[in-house]
């Protein structure tokens, strides 16, 4: 509650209370009502906003473009302890999180989402996350972030409430909440408002399905080594042509999957 003693400005759609204590970035009251908006399901709720709390980002999330909350799971648990989690059906090592308790947390977790945020696991067994998935979870209204902890999620949630599960890559983390951030930071910097210049989203890797051309700065020479000379003559159509082979050339060098999709 805020102190009736301290006045309140409206600047925009936003109110503005003037208070000596440190900006709450994730608070309610920050919330936007088109702001995309992230709601995160998490062991770790004092990891957020984490490094999308900076930069960008940050200053986005403090400007209301978009939202982020989280759901802590543990306040679902169960037992004295609040647990979590349970030996794995069936034998085996590590633990699972039971899906009563999951369930719990992702029905609360939707009723903070925005209407029509897709569902989605951390998993590691999950497809792919690319360039593509960012730019279709940008269009989106926000998402709903499951975290996983442990050996695994219950496979009962997944089915019930239809979760896409999606990795990070080929290898296996602690938990879900740094890929989680790192899904965020993809799919926002996407989104409108949230880059400086909008065209540093079209002309970079993956977003033409290459690897982006090499960049140069000042000074023009360094080391012995300088600065091409077809992006200090001024002419665009022959720099352009010249990104264009670099970005070809590397991406037939460094990802041969990636040009082979482009030859079919």
């Amino acid at each position: 509650m805020s102190d009736p003693d301290i006045p309140t400005r409206s600047l925009g759609r936003k109110s503005v209370t003037l208070s000596a204590q440190p900006r709450d970035l994730m608070g309610s009251h920050e919330r936007l009502a088109r702001a995309w908006h992230v709601q995160v399901i998490t062991l770790l709720p004092q990891a957020f906003p984490g490094v999308l709390g900076h930069s960008l980002t940050g200053r986005a999330l403090a400007d209301g473009l978009w939202s982020l909350g989280t759901t802590d799971l543990r306040e679902y648990g169960v037992g004295k302890h609040r647990n979590v989690d349970d030996t794995p059906a069936g034998g085996g090592a590590g633990m699972v999180l039971r899906a009563d308790v999951m369930g719990a947390a992702i029905n609360a977790a939707q009723a903070q989402a925005a209407p029509g945020s897709p569902l989605i696991y951390l998993s590691p067994r999950g497809k792919p996350f690319d360039q593509a998935m960012a730019q279709d979870l940008a269009q989106t209204p926000g998402m709903t972030l499951i975290c996983g902890r442990f050996e695994g999620l219950d496979e009962r949630v997944i089915e019930l409430f239809d979760a896409t599960e999606v990795s990070l890559g080929d290898f296996v983390m602690t938990g879900g909440e740094i890929a989680a951030q790192a899904m965020i930071d993809a799919a926002l910097r996407l989104r409108p408002g949230i880059l400086g210049n909008a065209d540093s989203a079209v002309d970079e890797s993956h977003s033409s399905g290459l690897l982006e051309h090499p960049q140069y700065t000042r000074p023009a020479e360094w080391q012995g080594r300088t600065i091409p000379d077809v992006l200090m003559s001024g002419n665009h159509g022959e720099i352009a042509k010249w990104r264009q082979a670099q970005a070809e050339r590397i991406t037939r060098e460094r990802r041969p999957d990636l040009w082979a999709k482009r030859q079919n």
